[in-house]
């Protein structure tokens, strides 16, 4: 397997999911405790006592701090040791690793990497979730026994609509669209408009469509594992022009992958719509059609996953759909590469003379 990139915020899940209670979670392969503290800020730490090893979320709370239920050694909120029962001094070793965690946009995230280079300013944004036009709905958490790349690459894939969600999200009028991919960015895309066609299942039910429309489909990746997918709907006799796409019904689809360990991921989930602003009832539909999607995507990537498992007689073939998803392969290979070595800097004094 291909591994993890570690200087990255992942999505550990909403902020009402947290609260003081002791909760264990596992991100990249690493064992967390995440609680809040008395003020209400988050943390989280190793899930781990340096002793003998018991999970601290398997502890309990003494105000701001967590005591292991094995013997008692006591760690704050920070991680240090405050207590040793039976003993005044603490090894420097009695200590548990602290994690950067912040709560944003009712989202918590945490830094599984180096925490000298955690930029809280590098945390996924959109001007969107702080605009009044526009209606902001967690969904839920899609738990994927399957590897997190073929997860996300998913997520840069739009010509699978048409295939995995024929009655929800996609239609046969779109098999043979092209898809415009961009990877020149930080951002890899990819996108197609549908013009002059029947509206899919979910535009039938939420936006109301009978007669033919114009639908798009961008789809977003932003690395290691974050897809923003933008796509809508808008009658076809408005002739919309791609960049007036706020005239129709537009919705943007927010997945946060988070890997959990190589062979399982969750996929936490939520939209912005710019219709039915503060509408529960339209939310609680919405959540409905994209869980018969997003189950359709669980079946394809658990069954892929399985599959891999397998001893292969030849090699996988890729064909021109798979430009967005080669280039992400290639980025995530790149970035871990990357943090596998520690760069010096220019050499001073250095005996090595480079001729290139």
């Amino acid at each position: 397997m291909a591994g993890f990139v570690k200087n990255s915020w992942y999505v550990a899940g909403w902020s009402k999911d947290f609260d003081e209670t002791l909760t264990p979670l596992e991100i990249t392969g690493q064992r967390l405790v995440v609680f809040r503290t008395s003020a209400g800020d988050i943390r989280a730490l190793e899930d781990r006592c340096p002793h003998r090893l018991l999970p601290l979320s398997k502890g309990k709370r003494i105000g701001d701090t967590i005591q292991c239920g094995y013997h008692g050694m006591t760690f704050d909120s920070d991680g240090r040791c405050v207590r040793v029962p039976g003993q005044d001094n603490t090894p420097k070793s009695a200590y548990v690793e602290r994690f950067p965690a912040y709560d944003r946009n009712g989202i918590v995230w945490i830094w599984m990497g180096d925490p000298d280079l955690a930029d809280s300013s590098a945390i996924f944004d959109m001007p969107e979730f702080n605009d009044l036009n526009w209606h902001a709905h967690q969904g839920a958490a899609l738990h994927i026994k399957a590897n997190y790349l073929n997860v996300t690459e998913n997520l840069v894939d739009p010509a699978h609509v048409s295939f995995v969600h024929p009655t929800t999200l996609g239609s046969a009028a779109s098999e043979d669209v092209p898809v415009h991919v961009s990877t020149a960015g930080d951002v890899i895309s990819a996108w197609r408009w549908i013009r002059d066609a029947a509206p899919v299942g979910f535009f039938q039910k939420f936006g109301g469509f009978s007669g033919h429309v114009d639908r798009w489909h961008y789809y977003h990746l932003h690395m290691p594992s974050t897809a923003v997918i933008d796509f809508g709907s808008i009658d076809v006799a408005q002739d919309c022009a791609e960049d007036d796409r706020d005239a129709g019904v537009r919705i943007f689809a927010l997945h946060f992958v988070t890997p959990v360990r190589e062979d399982y991921t969750i996929d936490h989930w939520m939209h912005l719509r710019n219709t039915s602003l503060g509408d529960a009832e339209a939310s609680a539909q919405m959540d409905a059609m994209f869980k018969v999607a997003f189950a359709e995507d669980k079946a394809i990537l658990e069954a892929v996953h399985d599959a891999e498992q397998h001893p292969q007689r030849r090699k996988p073939i890729r064909i021109a759909i798979d430009k967005a998803p080669n280039v992400y392969r290639k980025r995530i290979r790149d970035l871990i590469a990357e943090e596998a070595t520690e760069d010096l800097g220019d050499p001073t004094h250095s005996s090595f003379i480079n001729h290139d």
